[in-house]
C-alpha cells in the first residue's frame, strides 16, 4: 500500500490540487467564501485583486475591446506565475480537463487500444496554428473564439453552475482521446496548453534528469503524455529536462524504480 501510494504521489497531489481549486470555486460562487469567486477566465482571489487567464485576455484583445484594469493585472500575474515558476503546470495541476484526459488514457490501456507502431495521424504543433486561429477568427468575428467552443471553460463552469450541454463537448474530448488518439486532447488539439508551452521557456520548475541513475527501462515514456519531451535526455544525459511542453505532472518521476528522475528548481549540470 504504501509502495503503491509512493508511486502515486504526484497523480494523487494533482487530483487533491484539481478537486480543491473547484470546491473553493463552488464555494465562493454558492456559499459566499472569499478565497475564489468567477471560474478559470477570471476569478477574484481573497476580495483583494483578479486573476485572469492570459489566453482570454489576448483572444479579448484581438476583438478590440478594453479590459479593466483590475482583469488585465490579474493576467500578468499568472503570466508571471506560470512563465517563471510554474511553466505548464496549468495543463495538469489546475485544468479539470487533465482528470477527463488521464481517464480516457486509463481506459485505452485497459482495451489496449494504444500501439507504438502506430504512426499519429497530426503532428503536436497542431495545438499552435489553432492558438494562432483563435487569436485571427477572434480579431474577425469580434468574439473570443476559443472561449465560446472551449471545452475547459464548458467543464469547469458546467460543474459550478451545472452542466447543460458541457457533457455533450466533454464526451466528445473523451471519446476523441479514447478511440482516435491517446492524449489528443491535451497533446495535440488544445490551444491553452500550446499558449502555456511557449510561455514555458524559462520557468525555474522543471524535471531533472540523473543518466547514471537511469536504466532505459522506457518506464517513463510509457506514462508521459508529451513523450517528445523526455526521449532526448533517457539514458543519454544529466540534465534538468527544458522541453516547454512538459506540464510538470510527475508521472514520469512517479513511476521511475531507479529514481532517476526528480523535480529540481536550480540549474543542473553533469
Amino acid at each position: 500500500m504504501i509502495k503503491l501510494l509512493s508511486r502515486n504521489k504526484y497523480l494523487i497531489l494533482r487530483r487533491i490540487t484539481q478537486v480543491s481549486i473547484l470546491i473553493l470555486f463552488i464555494g465562493g460562487n454558492y456559499w459566499g467564501w472569499n478565497i475564489l469567486k468567477g471560474n478559470l477566465s477570471t476569478a477574484k482571489f481573497l476580495n483583494l485583486f483578479h486573476l485572469s487567464d492570459p489566453y482570454m485576455v489576448l483572444q479579448t484583445f484581438a476583438t478590440g475591446f478594453i479590459l479593466a484594469n483590475d482583469v488585465l493585472i490579474g493576467a500578468l500575474i499568472i503570466l508571471l506565475f506560470y512563465a517563471f515558476i510554474g511553466g505548464r503546470s496549468f495543463c495538469s495541476w489546475v485544468c479539470p480537463m487533465n482528470i477527463v484526459s488521464d481517464t480516457a488514457a486509463r481506459l485505452r490501456k485497459i482495451l489496449k487500444l494504444y500501439h507504438e507502431d502506430v504512426k499519429v495521424p497530426i503532428s503536436r504543433n497542431f495545438r499552435y496554428w489553432i492558438l494562432g486561429l483563435s487569436i485571427a477568427v477572434s480579431a474577425f468575428s469580434g468574439i473570443a473564439a476559443f472561449e465560446l467552443v472551449s471545452p475547459v471553460s464548458m467543464l469547469h463552469r458546467g460543474l459550478i453552475f451545472g452542466m447543460g450541454f458541457a457533457w455533450a463537448a466533454v464526451f466528445l474530448v473523451f471519446f476523441f482521446d479514447v478511440f482516435v488518439m491517446q492524449n489528443g486532447w491535451c497533446g495535440y488539439v488544445c490551444p491553452l496548453g500550446g499558449f502555456y508551452s511557449f510561455i514555458n521557456r524559462f520557468s525555474i520548475f522543471k524535471v531533472k534528469h540523473n543518466h547514471h541513475a537511469c536504466t532505459a527501462c522506457n518506464k517513463c515514456l510509457i506514462v508521459c503524455p508529451e513523450k517528445q519531451v523526455l526521449l532526448p535526455y533517457i539514458n543519454k544525459t544529466s540534465v534538468r529536462i527544458k522541453g516547454q511542453e512538459c506540464s510538470n505532472c510527475g508521472r514520469c518521476i512517479d513511476v521511475c524504480e531507479d529514481n532517476a528522475l526528480s523535480f529540481s528548481l536550480n540549474n543542473y549540470k553533469k
